[in-house]
């Protein structure tokens, strides 16, 4: 697999591509795609076709060539590019709101996690990593394909040694009994998590930290009114990213002096000459992503001894 997880070493990928290993193709930022190296296997895109068997042995980032000229890079599937080529089962959540979670929900390695719902297992996927080498992520749907899509998944990319999949209406039945008073963090991710809370608090050890991610401010009320009972430092925010876009352009001036740099150049506008120089120039992206949901963190109360 491609993430080889040992007690003693963080998740690596200082080695050479072999058969069987999940790549990201790069293509540009916004155009990727995970492929599986295959000892016939051929990729077809618009730059070109390019043979599996010519990417053994080289290692991750590195830039490959197809057979017209163009060229793609092998990256390797890390957390943050798997959110970006990942199948939508349901929606996900992206890598604000993923750092945001794993930093607020306190995730080192070692941690027990649970999680509801898996959806497409984005946000479970940078919880493995969290909690590697020696934690566990216990992730439920109540769906039982999407359930079983997701444990494919979590095979694919090495995790499945850190995720545990598991078919379960946690807003109904709850989280298993099993699990009681053994998880660092807990993560809601349902239409009411309300429901759910009551069972969460069972689960967290003292201390443990719980998380909800809700689209609508009102299953935010909800949630907190049922958290107020069991919790306390209860606390709601909204991460809204906003992008910029890179790119060069050629500045003009008029009547400016004759420079030699090859970054410059001369040009002729209504009988002046005009010095033109490369400028590298950033503005908002006119794709910015907007409001994706709220999250709610509480913490556990500590029971009083008598």
């Amino acid at each position: 697999m491609v993430l080889q997880i040992e007690a003693d070493k963080r998740l690596s990928f200082n080695r050479s591509i072999k058969y069987g290993d999940l790549v990201i193709v790069y293509e540009k930022h916004d155009a990727m795609k995970a492929v599986k190296v295959s000892e016939n296997g051929v990729l077809q895109n618009r730059f070109g076709a390019f043979k599996h068997s010519d990417w053994i042995g080289k290692s991750f980032g590195s830039k490959v060539f197809g057979h017209k000229g163009g060229f793609v890079y092998l990256l390797a599937p890390t957390p943050e590019l798997w959110t970006l080529v990942l199948s939508h089962r349901t929606q996900i959540l992206y890598i604000a709101d993923i750092s945001f979670v794993v930093m607020y929900l306190e995730i080192v390695p070692g941690c027990v996690v649970l999680e509801s719902g898996t959806g497409s297992g984005s946000l479970t996927t940078s919880l493995a990593r969290a909690v590697a080498p020696t934690g566990h992520v216990y992730t439920f749907d109540f769906h039982e394909q999407r359930a079983a899509s997701a444990r494919e998944d979590f095979e694919r990319t090495g995790l499945s040694k850190l995720v545990s999949v598991g078919v379960r209406d946690i807003q109904g039945a709850g989280f298993p009994e099993e699990l009681s008073g053994r998880a660092d963090s807990v993560f809601l991710d349902l239409p009411q998590p309300w429901l759910a809370i009551p069972s969460a608090g069972k689960m967290l050890k003292e201390d443990g930290i719980l998380c909800s991610f809700s689209p609508c401010i009102e299953q935010v009320q909800h949630s907190c009114e049922a958290l107020s009972s069991q919790f306390t430092d209860i606390r709601t925010f909204e991460v809204l990213l906003r992008t910029y876009e890179v790119r060069q352009k050629i500045l003009e001036g008029e009547g400016g002096p004759i420079d030699e740099n090859p970054s410059k150049r001369k040009r002729v506008t209504n009988g002046v000459e005009c010095s033109a120089s490369n400028s590298v120039m950033l503005r908002p992206s006119s794709e910015a992503r907007g409001h994706t949901g709220y999250l709610t963190f509480a913490r556990l109360k500590c029971v009083a001894l008598s």
